[in-house]
């Protein structure tokens, strides 16, 4: 056993009160409930009022104020035509409708693909009002590991492929993580994305993928540390490997691993499959 392991075990404790409550948040993931693409023609749409359409460029909604329909940042009733504009992978909360105070559905915007798309966001989803925590394996403190981070002179663009097949996907490598495993003789290498101030996150299959959970997962860790040799170093803990939200809705565009990031090996710490849908 690690020496802090009660330390560890308090501290990934608290990690999945977090991450549970997160995912349990108001119109989060798990309140989904469609992804339909907006045509070039007004038309309507499934689950929500008005018309719809993209000119590529731009999203239009034409509805009247019977139909119920408000704007999320406002209040106030859509009652003509309102447009908004997105760059690629960017999302707005646009306008809302339902329930007794109006706000039971929230309509998000989404260019994905370069096109225009919808997804609603129901309070009242099955999948959200009966969520009570993300199944995981045990603790497991031996799959907390020591990575050695090798960047890249430049960051590497792969293309990728995404839960939606209509959808493609880049990853942004910016170099490789490089450790070892329990019972293994060979080093494994990851690629690796950089997130908010310098952290890392890998995108990895394992061979517990469609048997224990999901297809992929990810996992994140701080800044690599640089010690007087200059070499960067970063604690990689497979306990805190989360899914995608893919993994709770079919609505997701969520993105692949890229091709080599495939670990032969059971990463049995983390999410498990949470079997929602």
């Amino acid at each position: 056993m690690h020496p802090d392991s009660d330390a560890m075990l308090a501290r990934w404790q608290r990690f999945r009160n977090s991450r549970n409550a997160a995912l349990a948040s108001d119109y989060g993931w798990l309140t989904l409930t469609s992804f339909q693409w907006l045509e070039d023609q007004p038309a309507a749409v499934e689950l929500v009022p008005g018309r719809w359409s993209s000119d590529g460029t731009t999203a239009y909604l034409t509805a009247a104020a019977a139909d119920g329909l408000t704007l999320v940042e406002t209040g106030e009733p859509v009652d003509g035509t309102i447009s908004a504009t997105l760059s690629n992978e960017e999302s707005l909360l646009w306008v809302q409708y339902g329930g007794e105070d109006g706000r039971q559905v929230v309509v998000e915007l989404a260019m994905r693909a370069s096109r225009y798309a919808l997804r609603t966001r129901d309070s009242t989803s099955p999948v959200f009002t009966g969520f009570d925590g993300v199944p995981t394996f045990d603790y497991r403190p031996d799959l907390v590991v020591e990575a050695s981070f090798r960047p890249y002179p430049e960051p590497v663009d792969v293309p990728v492929g995404t839960a939606n097949p209509l959808v493609d996907g880049v990853h942004r490598s910016v170099g490789e993580l490089v450790f070892r495993l329990p019972g293994k003789d060979h080093e494994f290498h990851l690629q690796a994305e950089e997130e908010k101030l310098g952290a890392l996150t890998v995108t990895f299959h394992d061979e517990t993928n469609g048997e224990l959970t999901d297809e992929w997962r990810k996992v994140s860790t701080a800044r690599p540390r640089v010690d007087s040799l200059g070499n960067r170093t970063v604690s990689l803990d497979f306990n805190r490997a989360i899914n995608y939200p893919s993994a709770f809705t079919p609505y997701g565009t969520c993105p692949m691993p890229v091709k080599n990031n495939s670990l032969d090996y059971r990463i049995e710490a983390g999410e498990k499959e949470p079997g929602l849908f």
